[in-house]
C-alpha cells in the first residue's frame, strides 16, 4: 500500500511558522561535527531534508543497502512507502510532537543542541521489515531562527530489538537536559525537562561497551584504572535499571542517548 503522499507535508505545514521557507546551503564541515555526535549501532544511513521544497537534498551512498534506494534520487515519499502500514499515524504524531516541544519549549539559541528520536518499521531491500530508530537535529536555520535544514539519521536495530516503545525522546546534547520517553499524548504537557541520566564519563564508557570493549579495554582506552571501569559499568547499570550490558545497549539506542 503506497503512504499518504501528504502524511509527512500535513504535519510540516501544520508546523511553517517554524519552517523557513528559503533554501539554504549545508556546510560539510559542521555535517561532519553533526554526525559524530550521533552513535550508530547497526546499519545506517543518512540524508537531509530542505523545508523550502521539502526534498532531500543529500543522502549517504549506505541508503542503497539498507533500503535499496538511489541515494541521488530518493524522497522523503520512498521512505513513507516502506514505512510499515500499522506505524505511520505513530511517525506522522510523533513528527508533530517534536515541533511542539522543540519550538515550545526549547530556547532557539539552544535548538542546535537538541536532537528528536523516535524509532519506527520500516521495509528493508530484502522485504523485510526492520525497526529502525530515526534521529534528527537542526543542521541549518534561516535568519528569523525558523528551520532551514534538518539531519536525519536512521539506524537499525532489528539485532537489538524487534519491539517498538512508540515514544519520543527529545535529547538534550552538549550537557543539555532531555525529555525522555515521552508517550505521544504527553507532547502537549512533557513531563518536567529532566537533567542528564548518565555523566559524560559514563556516557563514554556506555559508547565503548556498545562496540564490545571490554573493561580492559575502556581502561587502557580511557587511561582509566581498570576497577574504575568496574565501577562506573556497575553504577551504569543501576541508574539505568538494566540487568546486563545488551538490556543496557538497547534502552540507550531505543532512549535515543546513543
Amino acid at each position: 500500500m503506497k503512504a499518504d503522499k501528504h502524511l509527512l507535508q500535513a504535519v510540516w505545514e501544520h508546523s511553517s511558522e517554524h519552517l523557513s521557507p528559503e533554501s539554504a546551503e549545508t556546510d560539510l564541515i559542521e555535517l561532519d561535527d553533526r554526525l559524530s555526535s550521533v552513535f550508530s549501532g547497526g546499519p545506517s544511513y543518512y540524508f537531509v531534508v530542505d523545508f523550502a521544497d521539502m526534498q532531500i537534498k543529500h543522502a549517504s551512498a549506505s541508503v542503497r543497502h539498507l533500503l535499496g534506494l538511489a541515494p541521488d534520487s530518493m524522497t522523503v515519499q520512498d521512505i513513507l512507502d516502506r514505512t510499515h502500514p500499522d506505524d505511520l499515524e505513530f511517525v506522522a504524531n510523533a513528527e508533530r510532537a517534536a515541533f511542539e516541544i522543540v519550538y515550545g519549549r526549547i530556547p532557539a539559541e539552544k535548538r542546535h543542541n537538541y536532537k528528536v528520536s523516535y524509532c519506527f518499521r520500516c521495509k528493508t531491500a530484502d522485504g523485510s521489515y526492520h525497526l529502525l530508530n530515526h534521529q534528527a537535529m537542526v543542521l541549518a536555520t534561516d535568519t528569523e531562527g525558523r528551520l532551514a535544514r534538518s539531519l536525519c539519521i536512521h539506524t537499525s536495530i532489528e539485532h537489538l530489538t524487534s519491539q517498538n516503545n512508540y515514544c519520543i525522546s527529545i535529547i538534550g546534547m552538549a550537557s543539555e537536559p532531555s525529555y525522555l520517553n515521552l508517550d505521544i499524548s504527553q507532547a502537549q504537557k512533557p513531563k518536567q525537562v529532566s537533567g542528564p541520566l548518565f555523566s559524560e564519563r559514563e556516557m563514554e564508557i556506555i559508547r565503548l561497551m556498545s562496540r564490545g570493549m571490554t573493561s580492559r579495554d575502556i581502561a587502557e582506552t580511557l587511561c582509566i584504572a581498570a576497577n574504575t571501569v568496574k565501577n562506573h559499568r556497575k553504577n551504569i547499570l543501576s541508574k539505568s535499571g538494566s540487568k546486563n550490558t545488551g538490556e543496557l545497549i538497547t534502552r540507550c539506542i531505543t532512549d535515543g542517548l546513543l
